[in-house]
């Protein structure tokens, strides 16, 4: 393994990474790592040598790192420290906040079931269209004004319920979409933005062939490596009952590591689109 020397991390933080770093490992029995409890441990826990061992890494150095001098660990350092110390998905990320590295992705026990607040939470926003979707764009849950507006998701294969498939690999939902080029290129410009730290992944190789081998355009458009950041934007609608409908959107990181978002539509006055979902959510209710 090798230790990689970039940019000094702030005296604050490498003080804060090494009392994690120590916490964790005072936590920590040695049978729990399976190692033989021994003789006269005068410390609670592991000692650093035991860990140092456990991760492959030099005693003195894994020294260092807890007494928070400015050494610096590569991400592959990182995984194997977090590994030796048992560290859950949420500690592994702030181990790597704390050592300045990239924070690896918080993975979902069921990433096709959302938890029931975020369900509520969608389900609550009556008049406005919404839904959550993973780091793939993949959609996880979405509302009643969604589906009436978009279609029913629960319809769709599981890979194909994505918004980039659904964007360039669906005709339906192309024709809804009245400025169907803008929001496509907008909508891959903003996917390759947020898709760049997952390059090589086998769920995303496997979306973008199959979106390349679907799509005239995307297989086009993909290689000239346009990005964007998520921004919020208009997109009308040209709904089939409904006719014409104005949305302005939004999305929302979720601050639980996931890198899932939450994108909320709310209908504008132009057009009468407040009114037109109105009526739809209204009809629907009825049907019930």
């Amino acid at each position: 393994m090798t230790m990689n020397d970039r940019t000094p991390i702030p005296e604050g933080r490498r003080a804060e990474l090494g009392a994690f770093l120590r916490s964790r490992r005072e936590s920590l029995s040695p049978a729990t790592v399976g190692l033989p409890d021994g003789f006269r441990r005068r410390t609670p826990g592991l000692r650093r040598e035991e860990v140092a061992m456990l991760a492959d890494v030099g005693t003195t150095w894994y020294t260092w790192l807890e007494q928070g001098r400015d050494v610096r660990a590569s991400e592959e350092v990182l995984a194997a420290i977090a590994n030796a110390l048992r560290l859950d998905a949420v500690e592994r990320q702030h181990l790597f906040v704390l050592s300045d590295r990239p924070s690896p992705q918080v993975g979902s026990t069921n990433p096709d079931k959302l938890e029931e607040p975020l369900q509520r939470m969608l389900a609550s926003l009556s008049g406005q269209p919404a839904y959550v979707t993973d780091r793939r764009w993949d959609i996880l849950g979405w509302n009643r004004a969604a589906a009436l507006i978009f279609g029913d998701y629960e319809r769709l294969a599981v890979d194909e319920r994505n918004l980039m498939f659904m964007v360039f690999a669906n005709a339906r939902h192309r024709h809804l979409l009245v400025d169907w080029e803008e929001t496509a290129r907008t909508s891959l410009a903003m996917f390759r933005h947020d898709s760049a730290r997952y390059a090589g992944d086998p769920d995303f190789e496997r979306l973008i062939s199959t979106l390349r081998r679907r799509s005239d355009e995307f297989d086009a458009w993909w290689p000239r490596h346009e990005v964007l950041n998520p921004l919020s934007n208009i997109k009308r609608i040209r709904h089939p009952r409904k006719g014409l409908m104005v949305f302005e959107y939004t999305s929302f990181a979720l601050q639980d590591g996931s890198d899932r978002k939450l994108t909320v539509y709310t209908p504008l006055n132009e057009c009468r689109t407040v009114d037109k979902l109105d009526a739809l959510i209204e009809s629907a209710k009825r049907l019930l």
